[in-house]
């Protein structure tokens, strides 16, 4: 599809949330005749803002106006099973996800960056790098979109030749690309996560992810997590049938194309060995930060970006909110916002960066996690766990056994009130639920705010 394809078509656009609202406005600035269908009620202003662009809608359920188009664009919430995207099936309609179709506008090179844990790191770090690099470069811009939070739809029009779009994407975004073609694309790391999106099926959500270079031949790169063997086996097989090329990172002494570690030092192997930085310099503490790390090095210096800029943006980042946030520090007990670990593989990660007692607050929406990696981790650092959520009974057996102690909770509030008294001096209190935020909160950033605030009126 072409934006001047787009100009006589009618389209579809199922759900109202922020990805929803920036292609409907997108596609109806294009040209074409834009219809929005979504099961819930409009959020504050969204009619309005439909009015304004020449998009009909309808709120409140699905009605056979909706199967009346050309093609389907889904919001990333939207599952493939939901009715209405079956019923498109039956009809025959292709069916599309928002940054396929954004994509389709895009001029500028696209650094594509996904995986099951630290996307939104990595894409931050990422884009850091590109708008360190750019800086001084007058009329060229890095435009950081995507899951990260901003809509691809929202900022592709505002994306020349010359700019970078850097993209963090999930595997609901994936699930219906069809010509979606980044320059790079980078793969993290893949574990079981949104497991009922892909009938519980671990390879169907594998193959999600690995849909991110399924456009790419001659010329492309993509950049990948060696120390995964699952996503090592299917690049490596992957580039030789469709002659890209790979580049790994690792976190051992194993010299290859992309980036390794050797005594403690940073190597970039893209056109030579030389080393990047020591590995105490980088900003981001953690084993995991340093994967995040070592990927957006690699990305950015195949985009030509000079090891001295990547350098200096590695060491000087800043994070990102909800991730491994430190609040403050009372008493002598740092206090750390984790929202964003909404699985069990993000905990493990956050609790392997610690060299200090943690009382862990976990707990939510259950995703049908299973906590026997977390339980080792457990007995060895974390001294109380303090359950919340629909999941409180579980977390509370499952891994509050393993600690010293262990308590329940009906709200944050109450259960940093409890974690306050089980932390001792040295100590961190670590928000770090494994679980969705749904069952209290809107997302993991409301969260992540409320967990913020307490933290900051505490005495």
């Amino acid at each position: 599809m072409t934006p001047d394809n787009v100009r006589t078509k009618q389209v579809t656009v199922v759900g109202g949330a922020r990805s929803g609202r920036a292609v409907a406005q997108l596609l109806a600035e294009a040209g074409a005749e834009v219809f929005l269908t979504e099961q819930g009620p409009p959020t504050e202003g969204l009619e309005a803002t439909l009015d304004a662009a020449g998009v009909e809608y309808e709120f409140g359920g699905h009605t056979t106006r909706a199967i009346e188009a050309d093609f389907f664009v889904l919001s990333p919430g939207v599952p493939t099973q939901s009715n209405i995207v079956q019923q498109a099936q039956r009809a025959g309609l292709s069916i599309y996800s928002e940054i396929e179709v954004a994509s389709w506008f895009c001029e500028a090179p696209i650094v594509a960056i996904t995986g099951t844990n630290g996307k939104t790191t990595t894409t931050s770090l990422t884009g850091h790098v590109f708008r360190q690099a750019l800086a001084e470069a007058s009329g060229r811009e890095a435009i950081v979109a995507g899951n990260i939070g901003y809509p691809f739809s929202d900022y592709v029009m505002d994306a020349g030749p010359e700019d970078v779009v850097v993209l963090e994407v999930s595997s609901f975004q994936l699930d219906h690309v069809d010509t979606f073609h980044p320059a790079v694309s980078v793969i993290l790391n893949i574990t079981p996560d949104h497991l009922d999106r892909y009938d519980h099926d671990f390879n169907a959500y594998a193959q999600a992810k690995f849909n991110i270079f399924r456009n790419q031949g001659t010329g492309d790169v993509v950049v990948y997590n060696r120390d995964d063997d699952l996503v090592r086996d299917y690049v490596t097989w992957a580039a030789e049938e469709q002659r890209m090329r790979p580049l790994g990172f690792t976190l051992t002494d194993e010299p290859g194309p992309g980036a390794y570690l050797q005594d403690d030092r940073i190597f970039l192997r893209i056109e030579d060995g030389e080393p990047l930085m020591q590995r105490d310099e980088l900003a981001l503490r953690g084993r995991h930060n340093l994967y995040n790390s070592l990927a957006a090095a690699v990305s950015a210096r195949v985009m030509e970006v000079e090891r001295d800029v990547i350098r200096e943006s590695l060491a000087g980042f800043e994070g990102v909110p909800h991730r491994l946030e430190e609040i403050r520090t009372v008493d002598g007990v740092l206090y750390v916002n984790d929202s964003k670990a909404t699985n069990v593989n993000a905990v493990w990660y956050a609790l392997e960066s610690f060299d200090r007692p943690v009382v862990l607050i976990a707990g939510g929406r259950d995703k049908g996690n299973d906590y026997t990696d977390l339980k080792p981790l457990v007995r060895k650092g974390v001294r109380a766990v303090v359950a919340m959520g629909e999941s409180a009974e579980k977390v509370y057996e499952e891994l509050g056994a393993e600690a010293e102690e262990r308590g329940k909770a009906r709200s944050m509030e109450e259960a940093l009130n409890l974690a306050q008294g089980f932390a001792e001096s040295g100590d961190a209190v670590l928000l770090s639920p494994a679980c969705s935020s749904f069952d209290m909160y809107e997302n993991y950033e409301e969260r992540g705010d409320i967990f913020r605030r307490l933290v900051k009126t505490l005495l």
